[in-house]
């Protein structure tokens, strides 16, 4: 038989055919499959029920004690230099506490076994060493540091006291991410390949706040949730470069860039983080993260609504979570550090854990800075940080 009884198809008609296949294979209806128990939602101790002192009543801080107090926790004592912020915080949660304005005179109490310190990083340092000496246990806010170097001490002294020392990370307990984070530690996804993660909301609440001032607000103190995240997701895999960039968004108010993506290499994955800290209308966050036996997506108009899908060769995976990251980001954050200390392991959100996801932090804005890639770990503090 010839080539003329048999001729080629042309590349037109064999593109269609291959559209067409695609499109075919996407209108398959997927099956429901049983979502897995995974426990993504905050755990609380069995009987360790330490009296507990926070330092600092700034604005975040009402989430902090609200999900205290909904979980049952013993606050005892709140601390600020403006005194009345304290009462504030006393009379609104905790009736009983007493109230100081130097923190020496919590950190005395003999009773008090747990601190919650959640002033800015500059002036966080001495109050983490203070802590530490005083032989309490450690719940930093985030971002935990302004340099690698004192984050190392700080694990380094914590360890040598016998204490645990974690972080403030309350996004690893937001319920779309702790249930992928589960899924991903259970073995659904098999290893990572991709992740990509996409962030659209409006930031411009800082204005006339003191966040105003700091220049790489959006990938430091905002973006330091979706860095743990990669962290977390990719597990032990370490990264090996970083690059990003940052932009200023048309009609912004705010004096920070609030345009920013970062693309990270792993030795066999890659990750995109993209940011628009000016989203004026139609919020949205989105997350995929494709392994080598699923994909897991998330999104939703906001960080509070989100609805999870992980693909699988079997079917979908719709797993119907309950809560919401404010408030039980930060009942997961404290729940988990009093979990560790009554089971006397490693807190999952330990300080040594998430210098992980600061250097990932440092090396991106100080790629921003030069336009250049970085390795993480290289940059050793917060570009522009004199300290």
């Amino acid at each position: 038989m010839s080539d003329q009884d048999n001729p080629p198809t042309p590349p037109d008609e064999e593109q269609s055919e291959q559209e067409e296949a695609y499109a075919g294979a996407l209108s398959k209806e997927l099956a429901d499959l049983a979502a897995p128990d995974l426990t993504y939602q905050p755990t609380d101790p069995k009987q360790y029920h330490p009296a507990i002192g926070l330092i600092a009543c700034g604005g975040i801080t009402a989430h902090h004690l609200t999900a205290y107090r909904a979980a049952g926790y013993n606050v005892v004592a709140l601390c600020d230099l403006i005194i009345e912020r304290a009462i504030d915080r006393r009379d609104t949660y905790y009736p009983d506490a007493d109230v100081y304005v130097d923190y020496r005179d919590l950190l005395h109490r003999d009773d008090i076994e747990v601190v919650d310190i959640a002033t800015h990083p500059r002036e966080r340092v001495p109050l983490i060493e203070d802590a530490l000496l005083a032989g309490k246990h450690v719940l930093s806010q985030k971002p935990f540091v302004l340099d690698l170097d004192t984050g190392e001490r700080f694990c380094e002294l914590a360890l040598r006291q016998g204490v645990k020392l974690a972080v403030n990370q309350n996004g690893r307990w937001a319920p779309h991410v702790a249930y992928m984070r589960q899924a991903i530690a259970a073995g659904l996804l098999g290893d990572m390949i991709t992740a990509d993660l996409s962030v659209h909301w409006d930031h411009s609440w800082v204005v006339d706040t003191p966040f105003n001032d700091i220049h790489d607000l959006v990938l430091y103190d905002f973006a330091i949730h979706w860095f743990d995240m990669l962290t977390c997701y990719f597990g032990a895999a370490e990264p090996q470069r970083v690059y990003a960039a940052t932009g200023y968004a048309a009609g912004q108010v705010p004096t920070p860039p609030l345009l920013a993506h970062v693309m990270v290499d792993y030795p066999s994955a890659q990750a995109t983080m993209s940011f628009n800290a000016n989203t004026k209308v139609g919020h949205h966050d989105r997350t995929t993260l494709i392994g080598t036996a699923a994909t897991a997506c998330s999104s939703g108009p906001g960080l509070q609504e989100q609805t999870v899908e992980i693909f699988t060769p079997e079917g979908v995976i719709r797993p119907s979570l309950q809560g919401r990251w404010f408030d039980d980001g930060f009942h997961g954050t404290m729940g988990e550090l009093l979990c560790a200390i009554e089971e006397d392991r490693t807190p999952s959100h330990n300080a040594v854990d998430n210098l992980r996801s600061l250097a990932l932090a440092f090396a991106a804005i100080a790629s921003s800075h030069d336009g250049e890639p970085k390795q993480p770990g290289d940059v050793r503090r917060l570009p522009g940080f004199e300290g």
